[in-house]
Parts: structure tokens; C-alpha cells; sequence
């Protein structure tokens, strides 16, 4: 396959919008080879630029690109002829990849309870399995109380029908019932009534709680809990529904529940007397949480709020699906980015990272209390599991864990230099960087808004909705620096490099971003896109 020349001279038939976009912003590039942090692209003359990646695949490259063990892992595994496709089948590497991750969350969390795992492809079907999987138990939850109700009802019968229990006038005042009545008629109409009220809450849908500010994927579910409304208004009416929590307001967590929760009457056999009690209904299916808010603009998850989320889901019993797709796998410095945040999720999703840059990968641990292994009957996937995937994802743990993590240590100590040299622009030009924010190697710099900029061009580019794309194209080609801004928060810049990531490649960027603010402040927008451009 002839790698060195790619360029076809028919149309664009590959997403040619998305092409036309990337080209007016500098980015329509080709790169033509990869290693370690360092992404080459074609120049004009067809020669290979080297260009600093820290845009690291939207995190999925921790370790670099094409790691050496990782391609010997995967040369071996094709070499042999690993069965890719052996589904409905016995896979013991799914089995050992599920228990080493087992032992580094239990690690982290300081628990012994088995999370099993659900394979997929990408990090965007996990969240799906994760949804899936808690809907089904909400079902089953829902049909349990629909059978204890049922039970209930005939235990009030049996007592009423021999004489040992009567309807009350308080219960029948409260729910309408004819107070003359006698006590089987009574309960007759009494139980009709239940039944009527409660079929309102039994066929309510699913609601889904999420912050604002998120991004599970642009699936048809995740992407309703994506709160992005540009991605998620199109496609309303074919996904669930989903309340968007503020991230600085706890209490709306309450409001929230007061507005939207459910309550099932139940009837009770207390002593003599048949009364109605109340019993919550499972409105809600799971609360979705980043730990660290990747396409929200590098948002980090605090502990006090985190907390919050944590008692108000035991309240209320609804199960929390944490999403560590961009943040988790070391990114940070630990496996799980919510384990600093004291969070314990009942889900979490994983991917990215869990690849290796090579194996398109992902999985969702579900804790033990929570599991419903009817799950595994009615959710497949056809390339999940697979010998290929697994054992590389393995590999990728053995890596991270190896000399008592040092992977992990250098993925804070990067990141602790290259925060460093974000913070020196912040300080700098303050007037132009509004913060940085992140941690260990997933950090952001957002950039203030410039609408109301001295320069035509600047403002242009900042109404233009493509501001942090024209900087990142001038980043490309001024400075050969690669990153991208975040998908909801286009004025914050991304920096996910991998642990490989050097101190020259921090100071490019370091110079590079300066560069970007004194154009800025000089009000040169044309330069900025015409770097791009070229």
C-alpha cells in the first residue's frame, strides 16, 4: 500500500463538508506517519513535517503513538492468526483483561466488589451498554413493585374478606370512597383507584440526569445526555429524556426530584386496619458524570460536589454511570480520574486510551449490586471481546502498571510542566486567557471572548463560531503544534499529549501560544487565519 501518496484527484465523496470546514481553518492536513508524540505531516513538496501532538487522539494516546511493545503485541497477535471473530464462544482473555481491571479499580477505591465488564468498540457504546443496562434494571425494579403491590392487594383482601382488617374513614376520605360502604366494597373501590393513579407512574419513561456542560457521544441515546444542544436538538425525538444538573448548584438536585419523582400507593395491612403507604417509583434511570468535563471545556469535577451527587443517587436509589472515557486509563495519574474526586460510580466506562492509539476498543464495569446478567442475553456486540482487542488492552494495563506505576507518576509530572507553561501565558496576558483548568495530562486553556475586539477580523473570527479552530490551524503551521479546541466550549484549547510528551515540545507550545495572544492583542485576525491557510 503506498502510503507516500494518498491524494486522489476525483471528488470529495468522505465527508466533504467537514473537509471544506477544516481547510478554511488550516487543518485539512494529511499525516502520513506517527510515534510517540509526534504526528508527520505531507508538505507541499510531499516531505514529512514533524508536528508536537498534543491533541493525542481526544486522549487516546497516553502511552504515543504506535508504542513499540504495543505494535510487537499486535504483529505477534496478527502473525499468529488470532481469531477476531469467534463470537458466542468461550474468551478467556475478555475474562483476564475484566479481572486486571478489576484489581486496579478495587485498588483505587479501596473495595473488594467485582465489577463485570461489558465489551464494545467505542467509548460512545459504552455509555450506551451502561444506559441499556440500567433501563433493564430499572425494569426489573419496577416489575417487582408491580408484584409486591399485586401481593400486597391480596393480602388486604384475604384480611378484609375474614373480617380481620376494615377500610378506614381517614383512608377513605383521603382517596374518595364511599363511606357508607362496606368495608370489601370499599377496598374494591379503593384498590381500583390505586390502580388507576399508579398507572401514570408505571408506564412513565425513563428520565436521565446529567451536568450541564457534558459529552457522552453522539449516539442516539448518549447523545440526549449530551448537552450540547447543536448535537442533541436534531435528534430529540429519537432519544430519552434528560435533565441537565448545574454544576454549582447542589440543591437543584433536589429541585429537580421534586419537580420529576414518582411515588406508587400501595396498600398495607397495619394492625385492624387496611391503610395506604407510599413507595418511591424508579424514575429515574442513572446520573451520567465526567469526572472531568472533556468537550465542556476541561471542566473538573470537585469533591464537594461530587459528593453531593454521590448521597442524593443512595436517596433516591438511581445509579451513577461514570464516564471516564477521555479522562480515565492514567490520563491523570490514577486509572480513574473520579477516584481523587471521591466519587464511586455503580458504571464506568472506559475506552480510548484502553486501545493503545491501536485497538478500537471500550468497556463498561457494572458493580456487583447492580448487575443483571439477563444483560448479557439481550445486548451483543460484534466486534467487542475480541482476541485482538483484549490482549492488546492488556498490555496497555501492564504498561501503565509496570515499575510500580511510573506511568502514571510521569503522567502528573507532565502534566504538572506543561500546566506550569499554560499558567506563565495566563499570567502573561490576562487580558486574553481567562484560566486553565485540568488535570495531570488532559488540561485546558480557554481564551476570553473576543466579540467585542478593536479588530474587524478578530471579531469576525469569534462570531464565526471556528475561533479556537483558526488558532489551532495557526498553531499547526506557524509553530508545529497540533491541538483542537474543546466540542462545546470553542474558546478553550485541548492539551492531551501523551506521557512522552518533552520539555522542548512544551516550550513550542508555550511560544506558540504566545505568539497567538500577541496577534490578539495587536487585533491581527488576518494573520491568524492566513497562517492557517497556508
Amino acid at each position: 500500500m503506498d502510503t507516500k501518496n494518498s491524494v486522489t484527484d476525483g471528488p470529495e465523496l468522505a465527508e466533504p463538508y467537514l473537509r471544506q470546514v477544516l481547510g478554511m481553518a488550516g487543518l485539512a492536513v494529511e499525516y502520513v506517519r506517527a510515534e510517540g508524540n509526534t504526528l508527520y505531516r505531507r508538505g507541499e513538496g510531499d516531505e514529512e513535517i514533524a508536528v508536537a501532538d498534543f491533541a493525542g487522539g481526544y486522549g487516546s494516546v497516553l502511552l504515543g503513538h504506535n508504542h513499540p511493545d504495543l505494535v510487537a503485541c499486535a504483529q505477534e497477535l496478527l502473525a499468529a492468526g488470532t481469531p477476531v471473530h469467534a463470537q458466542f464462544s468461550r474468551h478467556p482473555y475478555a475474562n483476564r483483561l475484566a479481572a486486571e481491571l478489576n484489581r486496579i479499580v478495587g485498588r483505587e477505591l479501596g473495595t473488594d466488589e467485582p465489577y463485570f465488564a461489558i465489551f464494545a468498540n467505542s467509548g460512545a457504546e459504552a455509555v450506551e451498554a451502561a444506559l441499556k443496562h440500567a433501563e433493564l434494571d430499572r425494569g426489573l425494579r419496577i416489575a417487582a413493585l408491580r408484584s409486591a403491590a399485586k401481593d400486597a392487594a391480596e393480602a388486604a383482601r384475604d384480611a378484609v374478606a375474614q373480617g380481620r382488617a376494615q377500610v378506614p374513614g381517614r383512608v377513605r376520605r383521603r382517596f374518595g370512597i364511599d363511606a357508607g360502604a362496606p368495608s370489601t366494597d370499599a377496598l374494591e373501590q379503593l384498590t381500583a383507584r390505586l390502580a388507576a393513579e399508579n398507572a401514570a407512574h408505571l408506564d412513565r419513561p425513563p428520565l436521565f440526569l446529567a451536568l450541564e456542560g457534558g459529552f457522552h457521544g453522539k449516539l442516539g441515546l448518549s447523545v440526549q445526555l449530551t448537552h450540547n444542544e447543536s448535537y442533541r436538538t436534531p435528534f430529540r425525538a429519537l432519544g430519552a429524556q434528560a435533565r441537565f444538573v448545574p454544576p454549582d448548584r447542589p440543591e437543584a438536585l433536589k429541585e429537580i426530584h421534586a419537580r420529576e419523582r414518582g411515588v406508587l400507593h400501595v396498600l398495607e395491612v397495619s394492625g385492624d386496619q387496611v391503610d395506604v403507604v407510599e413507595r418511591e417509583f424508579p424514575v429515574f434511570c442513572a446520573f451520567l458524570v465526567e469526572p472531568i468535563q472533556g468537550e465542556g471545556g476541561i471542566r473538573v469535577l470537585d469533591a464537594e460536589f461530587a459528593g453531593a451527587i454521590q448521597r442524593f443517587c443512595a436517596e433516591i436509589d438511581c445509579p451513577v454511570v461514570v464516564d471516564e472515557i477521555q479522562s480515565g486509563m492514567g490520563r491523570t495519574g490514577r486509572l480513574l480520574a473520579s477516584s481523587r474526586a471521591g466519587l464511586r460510580g455503580d458504571y464506568y466506562t472506559l475506552a480510548k486510551t484502553l486501545g493503545g492509539g491501536l485497538a478500537k476498543t471500550s468497556v463498561m464495569l457494572v458493580r456487583r449490586a447492580r448487575y443483571r446478567q439477563e444483560f448479557e442475553i439481550v445486548h451483543s456486540s460484534t466486534f467487542a471481546k475480541d482476541s485482538f482487542s483484549c490482549t492488546i488492552a492488556l498490555k496497555v494495563l501492564e504498561l501503565l502498571e509496570a515499575d510500580g506505576g511510573a506511568a502514571y507518576r510521569r503522567a502528573e509530572e507532565r502534566g504538572a510542566a506543561l500546566r506550569t507553561a499554560l499558567e506563565a501565558v495566563r499570567d502573561d496576558f490576562p487580558d486574553l486567557v481567562g484560566d486553565v483548568r485540568g488535570q495531570g495530562l488532559m488540561l485546558g486553556l480557554e481564551f476570553r471572548d473576543q466579540g467585542g475586539s478593536a479588530s474587524e477580523s478578530v471579531r469576525a473570527l469569534a462570531a464565526g463560531g471556528l475561533f479556537g479552530y483558526f488558532l489551532a490551524g495557526h498553531l499547526l503551521h506557524a509553530h508545529r503544534v497540533r491541538t483542537f479546541p474543546t466540542a462545546s466550549a470553542v474558546n478553550t484549547l485541548r492539551f492531551e499529549p501523551s506521557v512522552h510528551v518533552s520539555d522542548e515540545e512544551i516550550g513550542r507550545l508555550e511560544a506558540g501560544l504566545r505568539d497567538v495572544c500577541r496577534l490578539l492583542r495587536e487585533g491581527a485576525g488576518d494573520r491568524l487565519a492566513g497562517a492557517s491557510a497556508g
